[in-house]
């Protein structure tokens, strides 16, 4: 039996599906402690994102993860209000979780983000699978940040491949560019998941079925959540299932499933406000003989993994643990 001490990771996220299927995956994990979560305005506002990962939560047994609200607004204009013909109504497929007695901590996302750097200093793992606002504000409130960070892994981006909100921006980055701009910038070591790898991953009707059949009142909230999910993506795949955007960044950030892709490149965000707004341009450039490390560089771009993630997420979502 292994007697490293689990990783520290704090969780930045806007509670759609698909983070909610992350933050099983991530209370699956023995090999990590999720010591803190943050939430802001993506797929729905950051309040309504707070309830829904302090109910998740809560069907999991874990009241003790403490859970902030982080910013409604982006840096540069208002939340839009979300995509509930994605997400639902409420961010998490209009399915109605019983309501956790936790109310979320009186911290901001900030506040937390910045008090959990200092106690685990050196070690904490930062995943964030929303827009990046919390992390441009951290950054503004304390530029020593990312000095105690031991690494950021982002779901986020389109480095060769089409957005999926304009032809060259993904979702997460285009609506905070600003912010995007700002945690690119910034000297910790980031990892970006973009839409080159994330779309290759899916789940499908054999692996929501698991989920429903779990024993686990996680794993079964899960499957009820996916359904519109699924809806969503028949235009996308052309059958019911959906892609793993926001788990495979949890995956990678946790050492379930390895970059075999991934090189250091500089990475520039596009924060203007014309076409290319929201783009991420990863130089790409390469020798026939493949990808290189640029010196120096503390940015990687993933663009393939060792194996698929749907294995590995259905069997840690549906395995009770101890």
């Amino acid at each position: 039996m292994s007697s490293a001490r689990p990783r520290p990771v704090y969780f930045d996220c806007d509670t759609g599906v698909d983070d909610s299927v992350a933050l099983a995956l991530l209370l699956a994990s023995p090999e990590i402690a999720l010591v803190g979560i943050g939430t802001v305005s993506g797929n729905v506002d950051s309040t309504q994102a707070a309830r829904n990962t302090l109910d998740l939560l809560a069907l999991a047994a874990r009241d003790d993860v403490p859970v902030a609200v982080g910013a409604h607004d982006h840096l540069s204009h208002a939340h839009d209000g979300g995509v509930p013909h994605i997400h639902g109504h409420n961010g998490v497929g209009d399915v109605v979780l019983p309501t956790s007695p936790i109310e979320p901590d009186p911290r901001t996302a900030v506040q937390l983000l910045l008090d959990l750097s200092h106690a685990h200093s050196g070690e904490l793992v930062v995943v964030t699978v929303g827009p990046l606002t919390n992390l441009a504000l951290a950054l503004r409130a304390d530029p020593t940040l990312p000095e105690r960070v031991a690494s950021v892994v982002t779901m986020g981006g389109a480095a060769l491949v089409p957005g999926n909100i304009t032809a060259v921006a993904e979702a997460n980055i285009y609506n905070d560019a600003e912010a995007a701009a700002e945690v690119a910038e910034a000297s910790w070591p980031l990892t970006l998941v973009p839409l080159d790898v994330t779309l290759e991953h899916r789940l499908d009707e054999d692996d929501r079925a698991a989920l429903l059949a779990s024993g686990l009142p996680l794993a079964r909230a899960i499957g009820d959540i996916l359904d519109l999910y699924f809806d969503f993506y028949v235009g996308l795949y052309g059958t019911r299932s959906c892609a793993l955007h926001d788990p495979l960044a949890a995956a990678i950030a946790i050492g379930l499933v390895t970059p075999t892709v991934a090189p250091a490149v500089p990475l520039v965000v596009d924060a203007g406000h014309g076409p290319g707004r929201g783009q991420t341009i990863a130089d790409l450039r390469a020798p026939r003989t493949g990808y290189i490390d640029h010196p120096g560089v503390t940015t990687r771009i993933v663009l393939d993994t060792d194996r698929a993630l749907a294995p590995v997420l259905i069997e840690r979502l549906t395995t009770p643990r101890a």
